[in-house]
């Protein structure tokens, strides 16, 4: 009992750092197992068992090598750990998949069977928005909602109103982002475009976008590479920014913008062949 209260003491702890780790939870049990069904374990991206117990060696390598690839797609998976005869009952083989079941040999003498799930616990997607114009305050605004981390990063003396952020940052100048997927958006408008665009261009990020026309961006383009910034780099940035819904208002193009971020976020995880 006291594991189990420590392994989702744990949980809340991570979660609430925006860490990522894995939930492992036995569901099932057949015949002599070590761990019985309820048995919880935390287990972090470097494969440690931070917390709780879900049996010996019998399971312990099927369940990293599952936490991994959860770790890596984002995706849940069940694995059932059985012994070498009941697989072949199955016409199964270790390391194969069959609706959603992960299947891998029990090496043990038990020979007993354990199901248990892997269920990835990933933080936030992290959305940075250098500038505080009246698009950058309405993406702020519209992206907490929907589950991202929000960064705004601009400088105390361009802020006419405070942003519905999760962090503010007084300048461009970004230090300790959260690990996690992460989605940039430079939207100064006039105010710092050179610098924040160039502060942008120096974070790793799925996605980078500008708010401005094609000739704004084309500007600053020749201007960076002035100052040897890499025109590949240049080159990821999408301008204008967000989708072409024909918006006007700030609230729209915020909405044009968080749709294509949201695409780029979801992009594989649906339909045939998703992860």
């Amino acid at each position: 009992m006291t594991a189990h209260v420590d392994v989702m003491d744990l949980v809340s702890r991570l979660k609430a750092a925006e860490e990522a780790f894995v939930l492992a939870t036995v569901v099932r049990t057949v015949s002599v197992t070590a761990a019985k069904a309820g048995a919880k374990a935390v287990i972090r991206p470097d494969g440690t068992i931070a917390a709780g117990w879900i049996g010996g060696g019998c399971a312990k390598g099927a369940v990293l090598k599952a936490a991994r690839e959860s770790l890596a797609d984002g995706e849940s998976r069940l694995v059932s750990i059985q012994p070498e005869n009941l697989l072949a009952e199955l016409g199964v083989k270790p390391g194969e998949s069959r609706l959603g079941v992960k299947f891998a040999k029990n090496m043990c003498p038990s020979q007993g069977t354990m199901d248990i799930f892997v269920e990835p616990v990933l933080p936030h997607p992290s959305l940075v928005i250098f500038g505080a114009s009246p698009v950058a305050m309405a993406l702020a605004e519209l992206a907490r909602p929907l589950g991202y981390h929000v960064t705004v990063a601009v400088p105390a003396g361009d802020m006419t109103a405070t942003p519905d952020a999760d962090v503010l940052v007084d300048g461009f100048l970004l230090e300790g982002l959260h690990d996690a997927r992460r989605f940039i958006v430079v939207s100064t408008q006039g105010k710092g475009d050179e610098a924040a665009l160039k502060a942008a261009l120096g974070v790793e990020a799925d996605y980078r976008a500008f708010v401005g026309s094609r000739r704004k961006m084309a500007s600053l383009r020749e201007k960076l590479l002035s100052e040897q910034v890499e025109a590949s780099a240049l080159d990821s940035v999408k301008a204008p920014a967000g989708i072409d819904l024909g918006a006007i208002t700030p609230e729209e193009i915020a909405l044009s913008i968080l749709a294509e971020v949201t695409m780029e976020r979801r992009r594989g995880q649906r339909g045939e062949g998703a992860r």
